[in-house]
């Protein structure tokens, strides 16, 4: 497990490259297949359906170690609030609460993408220069 806290932030942009990929997809593979069966969420196969939960899991887990290990104050809390947002649009998608825009899945994809890989290159600890100090 040393391995993932080192490129904690590594395995997480490439993770939420990954889930926006599925996300951008999702939609094409609806479209692609329309006419072979029902238009409906409900004919897709189970593995399909968890793929959500599972990129939650491993953002979750990324975070986590991305956290534990930044130089930035700010970072953390935005990191989690960006989490927290995705875990909602993807709650709100299985569940149906609110009406919300496919589309809006992107942005805190892309953020987590973008967060990991600033992270890794200004937010640890090298000698005496840390994100927080500048």
């Amino acid at each position: 497990m040393d391995i993932f806290k080192d490129k904690s932030d590594q395995f997480g942009a490439v993770a939420s490259f990954v889930c926006l990929v599925h996300c951008i997809a999702t939609p094409l593979l609806f479209v692609a297949g329309s006419c072979a069966t029902s238009c409906s969420a409900h004919n897709l196969p189970i593995w399909w359906k968890i793929i959500d939960p599972i990129f939650l899991f491993i953002a979750f887990v990324a975070i986590f170690q991305s956290t534990k290990n930044t130089s930035s104050t700010w970072m953390k809390p935005t990191m989690w609030f960006t989490w927290s947002f995705l875990a909602f649009i993807i709650i709100n998608e299985k569940l149906g609460m609110i009406e919300l825009f496919e589309e809006i899945i992107y942005i805190p994809a892309i953020i987590l993408i973008v967060l990991h890989i600033y992270n890794r290159k200004y937010c640890r600890c090298k000698a005496t220069k840390c994100c927080s100090a500048s």
